[in-house]
């Protein structure tokens, strides 16, 4: 089996555990998932950056090779790209997003440009029981699990769009949580594959994270996702935390997976607080509408651009009479509402960080 250097490795391709020097083969199987070797056919001079498996982002310039991920993207702000039925070495197709995520992209972006060609060079192979297989990321991923039985409480984040701040908001409700002694896990369950925004929430004090590609997802577009959910929040109350939060990548309107998830009652039994991010007044009063009347959920806060000034704020508070908190300006405020709505206290601390357990 022959071998090829890579110059990166892409986060999406985290779970195959490759080195830089990977056993490739020339025949790609042409399935979300699965990992293939590609070379940049040219220099970009906006989105030409590459999330690589250590959390670093780099530079895709002309010429460079490295491994990616089969997938495809419906971004109402980036880049829609689908899976072409059939990939072959030598093939042209592009990188739909920073992630590494590989299709033929199908919509370009205005302010991104056209997306990034590359040259298909191969399918990566890994070595399992003495034989050689294509690499994807499903088979090192969590199993999906029809049923949740039991769960910490759950603060889900979800937006009226993309870019409404709901990284940003998860991110500043963990460091408070955390720092009003919670212990803390936080996953990212819709979206299309980048490790940045979970990294993000680590940094701010969540004791664990996990995101639908560990669930063997690459975006979840057109796809069951209570199942892949149900999976991250049992793994992630194995490290026995006081409170999830949950970020919903895109907005509770568009392709992404996230109104199935609002709409599954089980999901919706452990959640205590729904925060929701918007840009404008009309995308507060459409989150109002939609919460109440079509997932009979209560919003505990609003937050988001929206909230960046008193005009916002006035209105959400008196007029929808739903509470509202900036991320920016008012992070402790908005962790507190949070916990004021219906977290129990946290759970005392021992020694060392080691907190009391219920038998």
């Amino acid at each position: 089996m022959e071998r090829i250097k890579v110059d990166m490795i892409a986060s999406t391709a985290l779970l195959c555990e490759l080195d830089h020097n990977p056993y490739f083969s020339p025949y790609v199987v042409a399935e979300e998932g699965y990992a293939v070797v590609v070379r940049a056919l040219q220099d970009k001079d906006v989105y030409n950056q590459l999330e690589t498996i250590d959390g670093t982002f780099h530079t895709l310039r002309k010429g460079v090779t490295f491994v990616g991920v089969l997938g495809e993207r419906q971004a109402l702000k980036g880049y829609s790209g689908r899976l072409p039925l059939r990939v072959d070495k030598g093939d042209i197709i592009n990188v739909l997003n920073m992630g590494g995520i590989l299709g033929k992209c199908i919509s370009d972006h205005p302010e991104l440009g056209p997306a990034l060609k590359v040259e298909v060079l191969g399918a990566v192979m890994v070595e399992r029981d003495g034989q050689f297989v294509h690499a994807r990321i499903k088979d090192r991923a969590l199993q999906p699990l029809a049923t949740l039985e039991d769960s910490a409480p759950l603060v889900v984040i979800s937006g009226t769009a993309m870019d409404t701040g709901k990284t940003l908001a998860g991110c500043k409700i963990i460091e408070g949580l955390a720092k009003r002694g919670y212990r803390v896990c936080a996953g990212k369950l819709t979206g299309a594959s980048l490790r940045r925004d979970v990294r993000n929430m680590q940094d701010h004090g969540a004791i664990a994270c996990v995101t639908f590609t560990d669930g063997g997802i690459v975006a979840s577009t057109n796809k069951r996702m209570a199942p892949v959910a149900k999976a991250m929040i049992k793994h992630l109350n194995t490290f026995d935390p006081d409170v999830i939060v949950l970020e919903m990548g895109d907005g509770f309107i568009g392709y992404y997976g996230v109104d199935e998830l609002l709409l599954d009652k089980e999901l919706q039994s452990f959640t205590t607080a729904h925060v929701v991010t918007a840009a404008d007044l009309a995308g507060v009063w459409a989150a109002d509408e939609v919460f109440r009347n079509r997932y009979k959920a209560e919003i505990a806060v609003i937050t988001g651009p929206v909230t960046d000034n008193e005009v916002g704020n006035r209105y959400i508070e008196q007029v929808l009479g739903i509470r509202s908190a900036n991320a920016i300006s008012e992070p402790d405020r908005l962790a507190e509402l949070v916990a004021q709505h219906s977290l129990p206290k946290p759970r005392p601390v021992l020694s060392k960080g080691v907190k009391e357990i219920a038998i």
